[in-house]
């Protein structure tokens, strides 16, 4: 079973001549104590051309210290990692490498480099005995992985036997740790002329001084973020000339906003870009369940397919509809869970609302085991599809189209016109769902009518954010009027669904006699939530929908 421990710490370079200066008195430092010597051998895991090391996340099996085992490292925030640890073992264990899949994909992860690190160690504590850091200074070997069995050996040709002294500062207090004191041991750091190291950490270190990092060409994906590989050099493909004229992003930062310039294929590629990084980040965090994970990871992927279907006149639909298909996939695999989160919050809450005279019968146990059975059923839906072939070749699929896009000619001109023209579509769209469910009767049809209307919504808001960059201000303020309309949409179709829970809980009772009262006044409360919502409608849309807000949208 894998352990999680959050890492905050700072590293500094040092040498032969480096000497501690007294750390005693430092914030809430009142003793330094010498904890002894630590011989550390490490052998880090990547794929052949590093992918792991790119996204800042180490992979190391380790021996010797307090802490033997596997180790896998993944960026939580400015000088803070997730530490996850996993026993001892000959091979990378399943519980680490899943967490990476979606980094690496389908290639191996091997060793790539050995370090040794001979650490002196002393811990920092306060007045009451209690440990607060540890300050380590590391004497570190590092060489290719298999080409030498103790320092000193020969390394290939290009490759050398890396040699280096450094410092580390960790905060380790089990309760509040407080980077306060990582900043007043840096201060009396400085004054003895130790400095921050320039490596982000000792691996990355290890491979530049053993000539280890590859000469990595210019990942392709960036490249067509930055116009090289994308719009900018394939305006041939579209037969457009070159010209001289500058791009028309928006200027200033006035009603018109301060979008940068570019091309429409810049902006949307940057998008689609942003909603597959946040998709691969979040990956480890769903297979751990933190909260709120599968409802971001959710976003992103609808963000994504979004994206390919209302900037049709950028990207050719032939080749994203298909990944578009697999997109929507992923969202409902990853909406069960979602679905089910959101509902028994909703419906935990409602129950606590109800008077306790009302509650006839065992209510809460009757929840808490619907919910527990929905909630495990939902988790191993989501770790399976994380887990599958079809979810790595969507992920691979991505990658391939960012690395050659499909773009049309339409992805050449400038950036905020074809942005305004497809946020304007899609708001058109919206209009004619919205009239539609506003004419239905009450009801079934209605319900319908108006869930479809919030799924127009969310894309109208979603092609709105994604033009931002290129319209500015006008675009936030218009995604800002659309997300309230879908807001209103959205609690009334999450109150449709509440009744057909509430519906199931009610029957579930009345079949263990215990009676279904309780249930049945939720759901009419639930009935009485929509039918607000519906009335509220006509005037959250009157506002959303104010000529002035499209009008600013033109360039």
């Amino acid at each position: 079973m894998a352990d999680t421990v959050r890492e905050i710490e700072r590293k500094y370079e040092a040498d032969s001549t480096t000497r501690l200066p007294d750390l005693a008195g430092i914030d809430r430092v009142a003793t330094v104590v010498e904890q002894g010597v630590e011989d550390l051998d490490a052998l880090y895991y990547d794929t052949p051309d590093q992918r792991l090391t790119a996204a800042g996340i180490t992979l190391r099996r380790r021996t010797g210290g307090r802490d033997a085992g596997w180790h896998l490292k993944l960026p939580a925030g400015p000088g803070e990692r997730e530490e996850i640890r996993a026993p001892l073992s000959d091979v990378p264990p399943p519980e680490l490498t899943s967490l990476v899949r979606a980094r690496v994909l389908d290639r191996d992860l091997v060793p790539v480099v050995r370090l040794r690190t001979r650490r002196t160690v002393r811990e920092l504590r306060d007045a009451a005995g209690a440990p607060l850091a540890e300050v380590a200074v590391d004497e570190v070997w590092a060489w290719p992985a298999g080409e030498a069995e103790k320092p000193g050996a020969a390394g290939v040709a290009g490759r050398t036997e890396a040699r280096w002294r450094e410092i580390e500062v960790e905060l380790t207090g089990g309760g509040e740790r407080d980077p306060g004191l990582l900043d007043e041991a840096e201060r009396a750091l400085a004054a003895v002329g130790v400095h921050p190291a320039s490596a982000p950490s000792k691996l990355a270190r290890a491979l530049e001084e053993t000539g280890l990092r590859p000469a990595r060409p210019e990942d392709r994906t960036a490249a067509v973020a930055s116009g090289k590989g994308g719009a900018a050099t394939r305006r041939k493909n579209f037969g457009e000339k070159e010209s001289g004229k500058k791009g028309s992003g928006r200027k200033g930062s006035g009603k018109k906003g301060a979008g940068r310039r570019g091309t429409a294929g810049d902006l949307v590629l940057e998008y689609v870009r942003e909603q597959l990084r946040v998709i691969v980040e979040l990956d480890p965090a769903v297979r751990r369940d933190v909260p709120d994970s599968v409802h971001r990871m959710r976003v992103a992927t609808r963000r994504l397919r979004s994206a390919f279907r209302s900037y049709t006149k950028v990207l050719d639909r032939g080749v994203t509809a298909p990944v578009g298909g697999e997109l929507k996939w992923l969202a409902a695999e990853l909406g069960v869970e979602r679905d089910r989160e959101v509902l028994t919050d909703r419906l935990v809450s409602a129950v606590a609302d109800v008077p306790r005279t009302l509650r006839l019968g065992p209510v809460d146990a009757r929840l808490r085991i619907w919910s527990e059975r929905h909630r495990a059923e939902s988790r191993d839906r989501v770790l399976a599809t994380l887990d599958g072939d079809r979810y790595l070749a969507l992920l691979k699929t991505l990658h391939a189209l960012l690395e050659d896009p499909p773009l049309r000619p339409a992805a050449g001109r400038p950036a905020a016109e074809i942005a305004a023209r497809a946020v304007l579509k899609d708001y058109r769209r919206l209009a004619r769902r919205v009239r539609t469910a506003l004419d239905a009767p009450a009801g079934q049809d209605r319900d319908v009518a108006l869930h479809r209307a919030r799924k127009a919504a969310k894309r109208t808001r979603y092609a709105a954010e994604a033009a931002r960059p290129a319209l500015g201000r006008p675009a936030k303020k218009f995604a800002k009027r659309v997300k309230r309309v879908q807001q209103l949409l959205g609690d009334h179709q999450d109150s449709v669904v509440a009744r057909g829970a509430l519906r199931e809980l009610a029957t579930q009772a009345q079949q263990a006699g215990e009676g279904g009262f309780t249930f049945g006044l939720l759901y009419g409360r639930e009935e009485a939530r929509a039918a607000d919502r519906e009335r509220e409608l006509p005037r959250v849309w009157k506002k959303a929908s104010r000529r002035k807000y499209r009008a600013a949208l033109r360039p």
